[in-house]
């Protein structure tokens, strides 16, 4: 039933949510979010979810309004108030506010003929649509349509703000969403620790060089210092043979090497050594000259892995 509600919502959707999408990307001040009950807590995740994607936003209760907090709502503002029926009677005070004090309102319900959405700016209005609980009485189907309304003006917001991985990063320094968003330029080994070998290089040096970085590879490059191939431990085993000493490394290595550039989510890096079973990666500049190595341990280390 909840899923049949979502349904509905979307064919429903008219210019109303673009207007609401502008009105707060347009909006100098913040985003006040509000709602009573069941709708309250789909407020606070609201809110919540605007404020760490990029647009400014706050839960304002609308009892604690009643009693000073209409002051943390300035003209600069867009209110957003949710209410099913429309007739939420805590909502008065807020609602009253914004139009004394010409504050763009958005109003978030079912009832299209009700007191908020009559009063309101913008009307968001929700398909009528039974509640998922056997009673038909408790609020299943109308909040999860709230939620998913909030999420799509959310999302749309940061699509339209042009809101980045970096931004993102800069609001959860903290937990598993901070970690995986570390970049690659921040892992990395750099200068004197990259191993790296000539293609002319005999693989006795190679070996030394391989053994010294323990890292269980070393890149290969050209007289230019681009990057042109790695030699692996797995690489060694395949050509084991009596005359492997006497090679060079370009006859040994494995041509057009998988690379990360320095800009590169530590996530995506680790996408590409889980896709290709491999443990470590080379960064590589514009011009493709390595500028240092990943290892799979130095994104364990950053709980990236």
């Amino acid at each position: 039933m909840e899923a049949d509600g979502l349904a509905a919502l979307a064919d429903s959707l008219n210019g109303n949510f673009g207007a609401a999408v502008a009105r707060i990307a347009g909006a100098a001040g913040r985003v006040a979010v509000s709602g009573m009950g069941k709708s309250g807590l789909v407020g606070r995740k609201i809110a919540a979810t605007m404020a760490s994607t990029g647009t400014p936003a706050q839960f304002v209760h609308p009892a604690e309004a009643s009693h000073g907090d209409l002051g943390m709502i300035t003209p600069d503002d867009v209110v957003i108030c949710l209410s099913n029926s429309g007739e939420t009677k805590e909502l008065a005070d807020i609602v009253a506010y914004t139009r004394r004090h010409g504050i763009c309102l958005i109003a978030i319900t079912s009832g299209a003929n009700s007191t908020l959405a009559q009063a309101s700016d913008i009307l968001l209005a929700l398909p009528a649509a039974p509640e998922a609980c056997p009673l038909g009485l408790a609020p299943t189907t109308s909040t999860t349509m709230q939620l998913a309304l909030g999420d799509a003006l959310a999302v749309a917001l940061m699509a339209r703000r042009g809101f980045t991985a970096e931004q993102f990063k800069s609001f959860h320094p903290g937990g598993k969403l901070g970690d995986s968003l570390v970049k690659v330029g921040a892992l990395m080994h750099k200068g004197e620790e990259i191993p790296l070998a000539g293609a002319s290089s005999r693989m006795d040096q190679v070996i030394l060089t391989i053994t010294s970085g323990h890292f269980g590879c070393a890149g290969v490059v050209d007289s230019a210092g681009r990057l042109i191939g790695v030699i692996t431990d797995g690489d060694l085993r395949r050509k084991m043979g009596p005359d492997l000493l006497a090679l060079s490394a370009g006859e040994v290595m494995t041509r057009n090497p998988r690379t990360t550039t320095e800009n590169a989510l530590g996530a995506e890096a680790l996408f590409i050594m889980n896709s290709k079973a491999i443990t470590a990666l080379f960064v590589v500049d514009g011009e493709g000259r390595p500028v240092g190595v990943l290892h799979i341990h130095d994104l364990l280390r950053a709980k990236v892995a």
